[in-house]
C-alpha cells in the first residue's frame, strides 16, 4: 500500500516562475469520485496511468497507481465523470524540497495549486514567499472535486 502524503497550496504570486526547472503537460479525467475515493486517469509525456486514491480529503491518503496502456486510457475518456482537467506542472525546488506547481487550463484557467509531497513537517517559515493560502483538507480544491465541481465559489 502507498501513501500519499501532501500539502497543497493557492499560489499568490508569479514568482516561482524564475525557479521552474520542469514543465509537463498533463491531461487527466476521473472515472469514480465518491466522498473518500476517486478513480483517476492521467496523460502525461505519452504515457497513461490509473490511480486509486482512498481516504478523506486529508493530509495522507492511500494511492494506489499503475500503468496502463495509452489506447485504453483514450478510450476510457468516453467515461469520464465531469470535465477532463488540463494543467500544465512545473517542477520548483526550494530549500532541498520539490513543489509541483499546477496552472489550469480550460474552465479552470486562473487556478495555480502548488503542492509539496512530504512526510517532513516543514515550518511555515521554510515554505517559499509565492505560497498563498493552505487548502490541504480542503475537498473543493481537490482535483476529482474541481473535476465534478468545477472551481470553488470563493477562493477564502
Amino acid at each position: 500500500m502507498a501513501k500519499e502524503t501532501e500539502r497543497k497550496f493557492l499560489v499568490a504570486s508569479e514568482a516561482w516562475r524564475d525557479e521552474a526547472a520542469e514543465v509537463l503537460a498533463i491531461r487527466q479525467f476521473y472515472l469514480f469520485v465518491g466522498s473518500d475515493r476517486s478513480l483517476r486517469v492521467r496523460l502525461k509525456e505519452g504515457r497513461a496511468t490509473l490511480a486509486l486514491k482512498l481516504g478523506a480529503h486529508a493530509r495522507v491518503r492511500d494511492e494506489y497507481e499503475y500503468p496502463i496502456p495509452l489506447a485504453d486510457a483514450r478510450q476510457m475518456e468516453a467515461f469520464a465523470r465531469g470535465k477532463i482537467i488540463e494543467k500544465v506542472r512545473h517542477l520548483v525546488r526550494h530549500r532541498g524540497y520539490l513543489y509541483e506547481v499546477d496552472v489550469f487550463a480550460g474552465s479552470l484557467s486562473g487556478l495555480v495549486i502548488a503542492e509539496l509531497e512530504t512526510a517532513d513537517t516543514v515550518a511555515d517559515d521554510d515554505l517559499p514567499p509565492w505560497l498563498g493560502l493552505e487548502i490541504t483538507g480542503k475537498p473543493a480544491y481537490y482535483n476529482a472535486s474541481l473535476a465534478v465541481n468545477g472551481l470553488p465559489e470563493c477562493t477564502e
